[in-house]
Order: structure tokens, then C-alpha cells, then sequence
């Protein structure tokens, strides 16, 4: 598919590798934001997890899937930063997320050992090359940090335990800043969502569905 179809084309180009429902998620989820824009992240994941067997969902589910989408981001800023010649503030803000992600992924980690689950191994990424520059990275880090806050909002409601909505609460609020000061950094509003940027507005689950179903592989 060419990338003038694509809403996101550099999520297109991103591999996400594993055979774990949460890598497929993830690799869904990418596929959506690529497809319809960052909007699509939520509903998707929303669906995603609706249509699933009650085996397979709930709280731990959902941070299993959080703790994949961390795996990726940490991964990106701790692994893909170091080829991008970043300088300045971008490198600064780089390591400053870098440290972020990766207490993310250690606290997602406790918390799905603290509530008696296993928390699911990291599936193997590849980036495009257009990350290799620094233009390229930061205008990544742009969409992955926006992806995965409409990706925390999309599950919050559903949480049950009420100090794992706190641990997810805190996460989401640090990935949105995250959002915001790369935004600002590349030029673009750090509230970017439609209706003037006050509210994230979704889009519609069939929308979504219709759109990512093409490009999401096992």
C-alpha cells in the first residue's frame, strides 16, 4: 500500500515480532494509528479487548498490553535513539524519556507480580530507517507517545483494581507530557487533537476495525 494512504506512514514501517496475543495487539494497534490516525489507537484497543474470552481480559490483561506498548517505547528510546545523531535538547529530552520508559516498564512489571500474574515477555522491534536522523526520530516519538496515551485511555475505564488504575493513572499522565514537549519541540500543537485539542476525540470502533483489518498480521 503506498504511503499517500496512509494517515501515520511511518508507523507502517514498524515491526513488531512475537506470536503473544499482546505483540498482536500491539502490532494492531500500530496498524490502526497508521491506517486512520493516533484517534484510532483507543477504540481499537477497545475492541480489541471486548471481543476477546474473559480468560484472556481484565486487569491484568490490560497491563500485560500496557507493559508490551512500554517494551516498545522503552526499546525506542533506549536502543534507537543511539543512531539518530541527536544533539541539543532533542538528545536531552531523549535520555530524560529514555529513563522514563524503562521505570514504565519496571513498574508495570511489579504491579502484574503484586496482583499474581506474569508478566509477558518483550517481542523484538525493528524501526524504519527514517530514524536514523533526528528529524525522523523525533517526529516517531511524536506518534508513538501520542499512540500510547489514546491506547492507556482506551482501557482506563475498564480497570477494576483501584491501585492499578492509580499505577496506569500516573503513567499515562507522564506519556502525555512526554506527547507535548516533543510536539512543541517539532513544531506541532502540544494538544493536537480534534475540537480545537481540549478533549482527545476518538474514532469510531467500526471505523477503525475496517480500516486496520487488512494489515494486521499473526
Amino acid at each position: 500500500m503506498a504511503d499517500s494512504k496512509f494517515a501515520v506512514p511511518q508507523l507502517a514501517a514498524v515491526e513488531v515480532q512475537g506470536l503473544t496475543r499482546e505483540a498482536f495487539l500491539v502490532r494492531g494497534t500500530l496498524a490502526a494509528v497508521a491506517v486512520a490516525g493516533v484517534g484510532a489507537a483507543g477504540p481499537f484497543v477497545n475492541q480489541a479487548f471486548g471481543a476477546s474470552a474473559p480468560s484472556t481480559t481484565g486487569d491484568l490483561g490490560i497491563l500485560n498490553f500496557a507493559l508490551t506498548l512500554e517494551y516498545l517505547e522503552s526499546y525506542f528510546y533506549n536502543t534507537v535513539a543511539k543512531t539518530a545523531g541527536l544533539t541539543g535538547d532533542a538528545k536531552s529530552l531523549a535520555a530524560l524519556i529514555a529513563g522514563h520508559e524503562a521505570a514504565h516498564v519496571a513498574g508495570l512489571t511489579a504491579a502484574i507480580k503484586g496482583a499474581g500474574g506474569t508478566p509477558v515477555s518483550s517481542p523484538t522491534f525493528k524501526f524504519p530507517a527514517s530514524t536514523k536522523t533526528q528529524k525522523g526520530f523525533l517526529a516517531m516519538a511524536s506518534v508513538l507517545e501520542n499512540t500510547g496515551v489514546s491506547a492507556y485511555n482506551g482501557q482506563g475505564p475498564n480497570l477494576m483494581s483501584k491501585d492499578i488504575l492509580k499505577t496506569a493513572g500516573s503513567i499515562v499522565q507522564v506519556e502525555a507530557r512526554h506527547a507535548a514537549a516533543i510536539n512543541y519541540m517539532i513544531g506541532l500543537s502540544p494538544t493536537p487533537a480534534m475540537g480545537g485539542g481540549a478533549f482527545d476525540t476518538p474514532l469510531t470502533k467500526a471505523a477503525v476495525l475496517k480500516a486496520v483489518t487488512p494489515l494486521i498480521k499473526a
